[in-house]
């Protein structure tokens, strides 16, 4: 039986992107202000720069207008986009899937890597304390512990509660977000979002979820299936 699914943030419940031009917003702010520059030229040409490599952005960004810079300089604009406070969203499926989840009495929660300043401030941007019952940031613990590391969904479960077994994680990255919770026989799913960064990678099957998804709300087609396969187990094993 499902007691509790536990979700990745980045592109899962939110699109990166979206974060992404959020702190590029602030950055072309500041180096607009700076440098005298007009907003929304920065802005632009730091969008299309992004596009062709995300790579050195911000280096490449004061290279196109002509501006000497230090390493200390490149370090502050760094600092300034993952300290920024981000405009962000949840996808559209996520409420209506939170609502339905609570709405059953299925536990919820988020297992997360990314820098911790940065992703404590995503999740306060979007109220998710208010939302969901426990939530990790991996960094918290420790780098060495990132996902695929297991730490985090043994630590997630004993804070819901609930066996390992009992549990769906839901992420988007094949390369890391299913591994090690397939190792711990946790119920993985994908989410395959349109022009997903992960979509149709050829991994080795100890990579893959369990299940994939093309919306968030199929988890609750997903979570009735599983309890009908149970329930018809138990007829079995109950009759034999």
């Amino acid at each position: 039986m499902i007691k509790a699914v536990v979700f990745d943030l980045d592109d899962t419940l939110i699109s990166e992107k979206e974060y992404v031009l959020s702190g590029f917003k602030t950055v072309s702010k500041d180096i607009s202000f700076k440098y005298n520059l007009n907003f929304e030229k920065v802005y632009e040409k730091m969008i299309v720069l992004f596009n062709e490599s995300s790579q050195r952005v911000f280096d490449r960004i004061l290279e196109s207008f002509d501006i000497e810079y230090s390493k200390e300089d490149i370090v502050n604009l760094i600092s300034i986009y993952r300290r920024h406070e981000p405009k962000i969203k949840f996808y559209d499926d996520v409420m209506p899937t939170i609502d339905k989840l609570k709405q059953i009495g299925i536990k919820i929660g988020i297992i997360t890597d990314g820098y911790k300043e940065t992703q404590r401030r995503k999740i306060k941007a979007l109220r998710c304390e208010d939302l969901f019952d426990e939530i990790i940031v991996t960094d918290e613990l420790g780098r060495e512990f990132w996902k695929p590391h297991e730490k985090a969904y043994r630590i997630i479960a004993e804070k819901l509660d609930v066996k390992l077994h009992e549990m769906i994680y839901v992420g988007d990255n094949d390369t890391k977000d299913f591994i090690g919770a397939n190792g711990l026989n946790i119920n993985t799913v994908k989410i395959n979002r349109l022009n997903g960064i992960y979509r149709n990678l050829n991994l080795s099957e100890e990579f893959k979820a369990k299940y994939e998804i093309g919306d968030i709300v199929d988890l609750i087609k997903l979570i009735r299936e599983e309890e009908r396969v149970n329930d018809e187990k138990n007829i079995i094993y109950n009759y034999c």
